[in-house]
Parts: structure tokens; C-alpha cells; sequence
């Protein structure tokens, strides 16, 4: 079997709350080596995209979501599928850093010791520095690892909840705006975190912030109203986007 190019792929997607439609027949593929950004006015349905694909929209009882989506081949919505083991798999990263209320070091090996990655106290230790190395964050909190995660500042929070999406192994990683509570300075952080992480797991960031999409990613989808307007390299679509609607979001026409 030739190993696919695209990590994740959904196919004629539409997610429902009840009688109304938040995200219409949207197709698009996640590749493994790439930046893929959502961007759109508040409200397009961005967000509740990205939430099907590691099925958080299953939380919420009104919700109800048509179409396929593949991980590696796999349709995430058979029954077969182990939606825990999913979320191992596809990590999320919310808009507001949410740590538990536990010990920084106790952040990142939660997840680790739920699913038995670590059979012994120092292979945990060395899961819970790799991570915090890879998020950016471990020369900061190295001495203080006891210290209570809500105690950090707020982009020292979403650093700590990317170590502790990155502690499971996962193969892709779903950003939802994980900068926009943040100040500039911790939104470059997070910026350069992303551009670190690139290649070592399939990235898909939801963004209303276009400059961060031209920075960040190397694929851009375009949604409005629900709809995948259009999808390509974020070059194409900031320079040279094929639809109207498209080009009048990006020229700030509206949005």
C-alpha cells in the first residue's frame, strides 16, 4: 500500500445543529508536511470544521455531522473507531490556554500516563522535557516544574498546552486561533512554534488573523457562510485568489 500524501482528507463534510447548517459539503485535504490555515469571517463555520476533525463536536448534544473523514485511510467516524485514542492522535489547542489545575510537570504527563506511553517514572520525566522542549517552554519552567500551570503568563499557558497536545505522540494538531488572547509578543512565540513543529506532526490552524495565515501556513482554506469558498497554496489565494468573494474578504471589503 503507497502511503498517502494527505494525513487527514474530508469528503463533502456538513455538520448540523439541529435543524441549522454551520458548515455545508466542504471537502479538503490535510497533508502531512504543511501549514494548512482557516480563515473567514466570524461565524463561517471555521471552527466547527476543525472540531470534526478529532470529532469534539460529538460533546455537544444538538450535533450532527455527515459526510466522511479520513486519518491515514481511516474513516474517524466508523464505529470502530476509539474516539479516545482518536484524541491522542489529533491533539486540539484551544483559543484560551486552558491548563489543568495541576503542577506544570503534571500537564504534560497526564495524557502520557492515561495512555500508558510511560512504563517508568524517568521515561515520564523524559516525555514530559521532550515535550516542553519542542513547545518552546522547558528553559523557562525547567526549575519550577512544580509550580501550578494557571500560575504562568497567558502565552506560557498556550505553550503549556501545546507540550501537552505534543506528550502523546500525536500525528496531527488542530489550532483553534491559539494566539488570539494573546499579546504580541506571545502571539510571535506561538508563531515560531508552529514553524518549529511543521513536518513533525500535519498542522491545521483556524486564524481570523490574515497576516498570521500568510505567516504561518503554506495551504489557506477560505470560508464563508458555511462554505469552502476556496483552497490552495496561501500564496495563490493572498495574491491571486480565483473567487470574488475570496479577494473582497482579503482586501478587507468585509469580514
Amino acid at each position: 500500500m503507497t502511503e498517502t500524501p494527505h494525513k487527514m482528507s474530508a469528503r463533502g463534510v456538513s455538520v448540523f445543529y439541529g435543524d441549522k447548517q454551520a458548515v455545508k459539503d466542504v471537502s479538503i485535504d490535510i497533508a502531512m508536511d504543511k501549514v494548512t490555515a482557516f480563515i473567514g469571517p466570524s461565524g463561517c463555520g471555521k471552527s466547527t470544521f476543525l472540531r470534526t476533525l478529532n470529532r469534539m463536536n460529538d460533546t455537544i448534544p444538538s450535533a450532527r455531522v455527515t459526510g466522511d473523514i479520513m486519518l491515514d485511510g481511516e474513516n474517524i467516524y466508523s464505529s470502530a473507531m476509539d474516539v479516545v485514542q482518536l484524541r491522542a492522535r489529533v491533539g486540539m489547542v484551544f483559543q484560551k490556554p486552558n491548563p489543568f489545575p495541576k503542577s506544570i510537570y503534571e500537564n504534560v504527563a497526564y495524557g502520557p500516563r492515561i495512555h500508558g506511553l510511560a512504563p517508568s517514572k524517568p521515561d515520564l520525566d523524559a516525555i514530559v522535557e521532550r515535550s516542553l522542549k519542542r513547545a518552546g517552554l522547558w528553559e523557562e519552567v525547567k526549575d519550577r516544574l512544580q509550580d501550578s500551570g494557571t500560575a504562568l503568563s497567558g502565552g506560557q499557558q498556550q505553550r503549556l498546552c501545546i507540550a501537552r497536545a505534543i506528550a502523546v505522540d500525536p500525528e496531527v494538531i488542530l489550532m483553534d486561533e491559539p494566539a488570539s488572547a494573546l499579546d504580541p509578543i506571545a502571539t510571535a512565540k506561538i508563531e515560531e512554534l508552529i514553524h518549529e513543529l511543521r513536518g513533525r506532526y500535519a498542522i491545521a490552524i483556524v486564524t481570523h488573523n490574515m497576516q498570521q495565515a500568510a505567516r504561518v501556513s503554506q495551504r489557506t482554506a477560505f470560508f464563508h457562510l458555511g462554505t469552502l469558498v476556496e483552497y490552495g497554496d496561501t500564496d495563490q489565494i493572498f495574491t491571486t485568489p480565483r473567487e470574488e468573494r475570496t479577494k473582497d474578504y482579503i482586501t478587507g471589503r468585509y469580514g
